[in-house]
């Protein structure tokens, strides 16, 4: 692919896993997960052979594992495994409540005599970075650089910032020309304005366009010729994709609608291939869905033409989605039942990335989870289902 701006950083990073360059630590900074998504995979297939994933790969929560006890298995050698991976996530944890001059400490002393068998990759998912760093926010600014304070010297440092819609739409173009198919110009700019540019949603769409322009050369048997994405494919394709986008499942979740809601996830996973990056793709979306919520729902939002203001590029809804959006979070009664519904997604994450047996099964509990309303008892206090929640 050619080289695209906003992918000059994680392009780095996957150029050195694959190198002798490659340093014992890394920190993953930024909150976009499709680059996220990109160099995970990047370092799963390079430095982790699927049938030593069990004993290669290691994702351990900071909120869950002291850095200590995680600096200590990663200096520890694996007997089943050449080489170990660790993703240590909820950084955040590192840089609040206190100086934590000791775990610093352990941190630094482990970088001095690093296990050459292990590669840690610390995740900096709580900022957000901008397409332009120079609009970071100033909350961000201060966090990035503490970190790059304490870890700057020791780790290499990524940047997974928002990507620019003139680089997503090149990466479309991009993407297209390995697949031998030609992507119209406003075909990729429809696609790229029409999911306002979030790129997650933007790869999904893009599989598949490429799956329904292949279909006829395909069921004509030539193999070599070249098929092409128009306006009229986008439009058709990713109308449809509105009509049955997860804007209806989240309305149905909201309605507290169990049924209807399982019914609509099962209609999600039968429109992909229900993989790993399907299932993971599904979960994002619905964590940047309920974080929309809960902003619109602080900031009293009540009308569409005000949502713009609350919400920054790269983290804006597609414009058919803001009325839609704006009434399902007016459904919820406090900030508190949004943000169960985020814990929620976030335990149903990490327990995706730890390789469950079925994450379909996964995907539906939390659904019927986030469906159902908590109930409060006679005195005012949680049911013990809402309470192991908060």
């Amino acid at each position: 692919m050619p080289p695209v701006r906003s992918f000059a950083s994680s392009d780095r990073f996957l150029a050195e896993i694959a190198s002798p360059a490659l340093r014992p630590g890394y920190v993953l900074a930024g909150d976009e997960l499709f680059l996220y998504e990109r160099c995970r995979r990047g370092v799963l297939q390079t430095l982790v052979p699927d049938n030593l994933r069990d004993f290669c790969l290691h994702d351990l929560d900071l909120a869950e594992t002291s850095i200590f006890e995680a600096l200590d298995q990663a200096q520890t050698p694996s007997l089943m495994a050449p080489f170990q991976v660790f993703f240590f996530r909820n950084l955040k944890v590192l840089y609040t409540r206190g100086a934590k001059k000791d775990e610093f400490a352990a941190i630094d002393a482990y970088f001095r005599s690093p296990n050459p068998q292990a590669l840690l990759i610390f995740v900096a998912d709580h900022l957000r970075l901008p397409a332009d760093l120079r609009k970071m926010d100033m909350q961000d600014k201060d966090r990035f650089e503490r970190i790059r304070e304490t870890l700057g010297d020791l780790c290499g440092v990524v940047e997974l910032a928002r990507v620019d819609e003139q680089d997503a739409v090149r990466w479309v173009t991009a993407t297209c020309d390995e697949q031998n198919t030609k992507c119209d110009p406003d075909a990729a700019r429809e696609l790229v304005d029409a999911l306002g540019a979030d790129m997650m949603l933007v790869a999904s769409e893009l599989e598949k366009l490429l799956l329904y322009v292949s279909a006829p050369r395909e069921q004509a048997g030539v193999e070599h010729a070249e098929a092409r994405i128009t306006l009229g494919d986008v439009e058709t394709l990713v109308l449809a994709a509105k009509q049955r986008s997860l804007y209806e499942l989240t309305d149905a979740i909201s309605l507290h609608d169990r049924a209807a809601a399982l019914g609509l996830l099962h209609g999600l996973l039968n429109a992909s291939d229900g993989g790993e990056d399907s299932a993971i793709g599904h979960l994002y979306m619905l964590a940047r869905t309920f974080r929309q919520m809960l902003i619109i729902a602080e900031k009293n939002v009540r009308d569409s033409r005000a949502i713009w203001q609350v919400l920054w590029q790269g983290f804006r809804m597609p414009p058919f989605a803001a009325d839609d959006l704006i009434r399902q979070a007016r459904r919820y009664k406090s900030r508190r039942e949004l943000s169960r519904a985020l814990r929620l997604i976030a335990r149903a994450d990490l327990e995706l990335r730890n390789s469950p047996p079925d994450k379909r099964l996964v995907l539906e509990r939390l659904v019927l989870e986030l469906a159902t309303e908590p109930r409060a008892n006679v005195h005012g206090v949680e049911t013990s289902q809402f309470a192991l929640e908060i």
